[in-house]
């Protein structure tokens, strides 16, 4: 019994981390069609950005963190703006060469500016002490991780689906055209969208940094990882990506615990097997 909590509260932790990173990618891939493989360099500027405020300029972490997210989303919308809205309109393999080219930018900006060391965030006293559950004591942290995972699911939601904002993009991205001539403010649907997809994988970089280290090839490293999340929940689903990245998170933990040798075999085994069961998705993204 003990294990197995052991192995779910890890899991959901871990599951909550890929899925603060996943929704933003899940969002701009699913919705806005545009394939940013770049995505992961998002996660580690918010990382890198905590680590710099708190632990070199003394900020507290809780000033530190929210100031990491709205850099990281502000930087999100500079390269829309500058950049990527260029690339809308362009093939799928033009979109991915230039945004794994813009993820090697980051990688070299990181090696030069902090070197090849894992950049590690100071926690406060309330977050770093260990709670007791019953059946384990864990770092307050990862309570941190599940309750924001939690907010993000509400959040992502209610904007999604109950707001006009929501509707906006819904319309924005099934016909810009249409949706221009009703008024919608279309560019600034997507630029917001894109920062906010951008600050949401700062946040997840920031909080799983314990679990996925901070260094300068993180974007590469867990590439894979939040790309599998999207794939198997379904392109622009948020129940779906949240689906997937639970249960790959609890498979993920579980065969660390029970086969740890084996690696991320089973990672990798249970995305085939979901895949083949249903490759559009778990749950797909409901049509406008």
């Amino acid at each position: 019994m003990l294990l197995l909590a052991n192995i779910l509260i890890d899991g959901i932790a871990y599951g909550m981390v890929l899925f603060i990173i996943a929704v933003g990618l899940s969002v701009t891939l699913g919705l806005m069609r545009f394939v940013n493989l770049a995505h992961g360099a998002f996660a580690m500027t918010g990382g890198y950005i905590a680590a710099w405020l708190v632990r070199e300029q003394g900020l507290s972490f809780y000033l530190g963190v929210p100031l990491a997210v709205l850099a990281t989303g502000l930087l999100g919308a500079l390269l829309e703006v500058t950049v990527l809205r260029r690339l809308y309109r362009r093939t799928e393999l033009q979109q991915v060469l230039f945004t794994i080219g813009l993820t090697f930018l980051f990688v070299a900006t990181a090696n030069l500016l902090a070197g090849p060391e894992v950049q590690l965030i100071p926690l406060p006293p309330a977050l770093s002490h260990a709670v007791d559950l019953g059946v384990r004591t864990l770092p307050a942290q990862r309570l941190l991780v599940i309750a924001s995972g939690l907010l993000v699911v509400l959040a992502a939601y209610w904007v999604l689906n109950r707001s006009r904002f929501g509707i906006w993009l819904r319309a924005t991205v099934d016909n810009t055209a249409a949706a221009s001539a009703l008024g919608i403010p279309v560019q600034r649907v997507y630029v917001l969208t894109f920062a906010v997809g951008a600050a949401l994988a700062g946040l997840g970089g920031i909080l799983g940094a314990e679990l996925m280290p901070l260094e300068p090839y993180y974007p590469v490293k867990y590439l894979v990882l939040v790309l599998v999340v999207v794939a198997v929940g379904g392109m622009g689903s948020i129940a779906g990506s949240l689906a997937a990245a639970l249960t790959l998170g609890i498979i993920d933990t579980a065969s660390k615990y029970l086969a740890s040798d084996w690696g991320s075999l089973f990672f990798f085994l249970a995305m085939a097997i979901l895949l083949a069961w249903r490759p559009q998705g778990l749950l797909t993204a409901r049509k406008a």
